[in-house]
């Protein structure tokens, strides 16, 4: 709604302030900040990510203003919920229309009065400047002025809001509500506001790497798995943690790790790994010993598997292409031992890493995705040799994209049955095998003392055999 010429007047000007406003201690990383969040929040902008509207705003920062950017971003996506309703408070009349990146450098300048260390009086005066120098924005300058310097005062009303019910969008909350049932859908609110640590799948001694890495060992996966996950303390840059050049290890969450562990390839095995970019669970194929091929259908993403590969010293076979419109037959090395399908999705199981999520997605999303998978699981199936084994997941904790598509696929197909997970499989996170032998991880789980070290992403999987 826009604020009325009256309100406006009211809210006064900003004192004027000399210098060059660009040379201000920490405006550019507050200038890249708003403008990845007004890109974001933008509904035109759909299907641009957090990463790649960073990217573009942050370009030419150095590591640490790009550090302090970033972590104003995902903190203004964490608390979005929360820096609107302090903000909807303070401005009965909303923001004004046709007002530029007002209410991005507004919202940005709120979470970190209200959820961050830096200095109230720096947040504002940045805001302030940001303001004005935005034509659109310049205009309400004053306004943005005034509100913010209300703001620390409602520091401790914010941080009481309920995550459930106010920093995750009402449609989630709901769907979170019936699938998982109230008590679940808050503990999962609740660890999506937590900044997560770095998770990476190391080669060779986990507890060596842990100790170099500065992190702690998870030991989820079974005695004899051949790679390891160490969740890292250190805020430092990947690019320059010992063994990154060396390739001994890759970024990969958790629950990341899991579809591959489950998928049990031997060495020598022909497998195929659907949707394979950027390729951390081709590189735990090949760890294992398989001969893999891997595929996926946009020629970008596969670029950036091929770079990824080359620093692990792997050479898989990769192939672009779009398996839904491939003839079975003609798929270079068919049939296969096993298939791994991490398939598409709407991703809200990572929210917790790509806050940004919770904020693009929206409900039309899931059927057309579903719909993919369904036909993705059919080609997976028909990549099989009979005996052959496939594991399929999604980062969602959407049922239509994980249980469901199961459910869906063996009543279709009697010659799938599923092959169930047992609790020796996953010595470390046994609750999230679910009671049809399924994996279903929420980002509430793997509970630890240090918030940081908690957590994981959501993940749903399921491993199944075709019979002969």
């Amino acid at each position: 709604m826009g604020l009325r010429p009256h309100a406006r007047a009211a809210a006064g000007r900003a004192p004027r302030r000399a210098g060059r406003p660009a040379s201000a201690p920490g405006l550019a990383s507050r200038r890249a900040a708003a403008a990845t969040v007004r890109q974001l929040l933008d509904p035109s902008a759909r299907g641009v990510t957090l990463e790649q509207a960073f990217d573009a705003a942050a370009a030419g920062l150095d590591s640490r203003d790009r550090a302090f950017a970033r972590a104003i971003v995902t903190t203004t996506l964490r608390r979005l919920g929360s820096v609107r309703r302090v903000l909807g408070a303070l401005m009965d009349r909303g923001f004004p229309r046709k007002c530029g990146s007002l209410e991005a450098v507004m919202v940005t300048a709120a979470a970190q009065i209200l959820f961050m260390e830096a200095p109230d009086h720096a947040a504002v005066d940045s805001a302030v400047t940001l303001a004005r120098l935005d034509r659109n924005a310049a205009p309400f300058a004053g306004l943005a002025n005034a509100v913010l310097r209300k703001v620390a005062a409602r520091r401790e009303e914010a941080a009481s809001y309920d995550p459930l019910e106010v920093d995750t969008p009402d449609w989630l909350a709901a769907r979170w509500r019936a699938a998982w049932g109230e008590d679940t859908a808050r503990a999962i609110a609740g660890a999506l506001r937590l900044e997560p640590s770095l998770d990476v799948t190391v080669r060779g001694d986990a507890g060596e790497w842990a100790a170099r890495l500065d992190g702690v060992t998870l030991d989820l996966a079974p005695a004899g798995a051949v790679t390891r996950t160490v969740r890292l303390r250190t805020l430092r840059n990947v690019d320059e943690l010992p063994g990154y050049a060396e390739g001994m290890w890759w970024v990969q969450d958790a629950a990341a790790a899991l579809p591959a562990l489950l998928l049990g390839v031997r060495p020598g095995e022909r497998v195929a790994d659907l949707c394979a970019a950027p390729g951390g669970k081709t590189a735990q194929l090949l760890t294992a010993g398989g001969e893999v091929q891997a595929f996926d259908r946009s020629a970008g993403r596969m670029q950036r598997l091929a770079e990824n590969m080359r620093r692990l010293g792997f050479s898989p076979a990769m192939h672009v292409l779009d398996l839904t419109e491939a003839e079975t037959a003609a798929i270079p090395g068919a049939p296969f031992d096993a298939v791994l399908l991490d398939a598409p999705c709407t991703a809200t199981g990572t929210i917790r890493r790509h806050p940004d999520v919770a904020w693009t997605k929206r409900p039309a999303d899931i059927e057309p995705v579903a719909a993919l998978q369904a036909r993705l699981l059919d080609v997976a199936v028909a990549l099989l040799k009979p005996g052959g084994r496939l594991v399929y997941s999604t980062c969602s904790l959407e049922p239509e994209e994980g249980e469901e598509q199961i459910r869906g696929l063996l009543a279709r197909n009697p010659r799938v049955q599923r092959l169930p997970v047992t609790a020796d499989e996953l010595p470390g996170l046994p609750q999230a095998i679910t009671a049809l032998g399924d994996i279903r991880t929420l980002p509430s789980m793997l509970p630890h003392p240090e918030p940081r070290l908690a957590g994981l992403d959501g993940f749903f999987a399921a491993r199944l055999v075709l019979a002969p």
